[in-house]
């Protein structure tokens, strides 16, 4: 959420952002945010200005009344009963005003940042640099589900009867790669100095309206029925309202935390050959990172962050990219995002494994985050990070790990988690 004051000084950079969103439909709301900003605070002035005269007429009554002023002082206490009523007509006006205000302000996007390529959608991202060598094997690769099945490591069969399609178990060797994989990431993040937290899957509305957009919020959350509970979509959500209405020392930041969760989504539009299997899922697991910085850094974490992820995935040698996000396919809250995408050598392609985003100061704004430094105080910026989101990071591991006899090779870096295993073979 912007600040109003930003808006009401410089309301052509505001409408130029929002033509660079492509959400031209949105610019008639700086001008109403602000005539209806501008009532708020003429609605106040008048209240403030009414109620020192009315404080001041009060004292003068029982003056007049101790000097046996009576006809004087009844002409004051008519004109304090006039005071009165228009001030509680303001008082009913002032709220609901600002509540008009915020209404719009929720909506409108955040500014982007200058270094963001102009694209309306996702086609038009911006691809920048690759890290290590993507390979394609003599051999056919099977479709992941396919590899799992061969492997005794899936049963879509049966979750759809307990859950319906978008739900999997995972049994055996791919179950235990599953829970290698969240332990290395986890403990990948610890020794860059997070620190390790599980938070709470379930958050109340007011953070969720404070951490995201409602365009996001209708796509993506589950709400549990008669209770102001909503089931996260990742936990980057529950860790960035860790902070609601706090004021941090400046000398405490960076506050950087990554967090283990099970994540929850509607997925709303999901369709396609590449939505098959557990690629895009209502329930999953993942390790998030997230940071709570001083704005002045908060570019630099972001830089560090993203390259966190390529690190973790290379640990592993499987191949990935960077992606810049275009204006377009910006959630209106982020300033500037970045994916990380990793190779398929069966889709003979890369797809996304983790996005990494700075929100400046927007969702610190929405959630009352503030840092305190000697007299003065500040929003600070968030920002969150992927570190690996089985399954999909298991379906990077299975096709780059694939041998041509159906086994899988662990990666180093994982063995330790899987009791020392270098190899998960076929059973079928």
């Amino acid at each position: 959420m912007l600040d109003i004051r930003f808006l009401r000084e410089n309301p052509e950079t505001v409408k130029e952002n929002i033509r660079k969103k492509f959400q031209d439909e949105k610019l008639p709301l700086v001008d109403e945010v602000i005539e209806l900003d501008r009532q708020a605070r003429a609605t106040q002035t008048e209240a403030d200005d009414l109620r020192s005269k009315r404080n001041a007429l009060s004292k003068q009554i029982g003056s007049l009344m101790a000097k046996g002023e009576k006809e004087e002082a009844e002409k004051v206490k008519a004109q304090v009963a006039e005071f009165s009523a228009r001030l509680a007509e303001l008082e009913a006006l002032e709220p609901e005003l600002q509540e008009k205000v915020k209404k719009i302000m929720m909506v409108i996007p955040n500014i982007i940042d200058p270094s963001v390529p102009v694209g309306k959608d996702d086609t038009e991202n911006v691809e920048l640099e690759r890290f290590g060598e993507p390979a394609v094997p003599d051999f056919e690769v099977p479709y992941h589900t396919d590899i799992m099945e061969r492997l005794g490591g899936i049963d879509l069969d049966s979750a759809r009867k307990v859950a319906g399609n978008g739900f999997y178990y995972l049994l055996g060797d791919v179950a235990r790669l599953h829970s290698a994989v969240t332990a290395y990431a986890r403990d990948f993040m610890i020794d860059k100095g997070f620190t390790y937290c599980i938070p709470p899957f379930m958050i109340r509305s007011g953070v969720v309206t404070g951490v995201m957009s409602f365009a996001e919020m209708d796509a993506m959350m589950y709400k549990i029925e008669g209770e102001d509970l909503y089931l996260i979509g990742t936990s980057e959500h529950s860790m960035i309202g860790k902070f609601i209405d706090t004021i941090l020392p400046e000398e405490t930041l960076p506050q950087t935390l990554t967090s283990y969760s099970p994540c929850f989504r509607k997925e709303k539009g999901a369709h396609g050959l590449e939505e098959r299997g557990v690629y895009r899922i209502h329930q999953f697991e993942k390790q998030e990172m997230i940071v709570i910085s001083k704005p002045e850094e908060s570019m630099q974490w972001f830089d560090r962050m993203w390259r966190y992820t390529v690190e973790l995935f290379r640990s592993m040698d499987v191949p990935v990219r960077t992606i810049e996000c275009c204006s377009g396919d910006l959630a209106d809250l982020k300033v500037k995002s970045i994916d990380v995408e990793a190779w398929s050598p069966r889709q003979k392609k890369y797809f996304e494994v983790g996005s990494c985003s700075n929100l400046g100061d927007a969702q610190a704004r929405r959630l009352g985050i503030r840092v305190k430094a000697d007299k003065k105080k500040y929003f600070a910026h968030t920002l969150n990070n992927t570190v690996a989101a089985p399954p999909r990071m298991l379906i990077a591991l299975l096709e780059n790990n694939l041998n041509e006899d159906g086994s899988v090779n662990i990666p180093q870096p994982l063995r330790m988690y899987m009791g020392g295993k270098d190899k998960i073979v076929p059973v079928k």
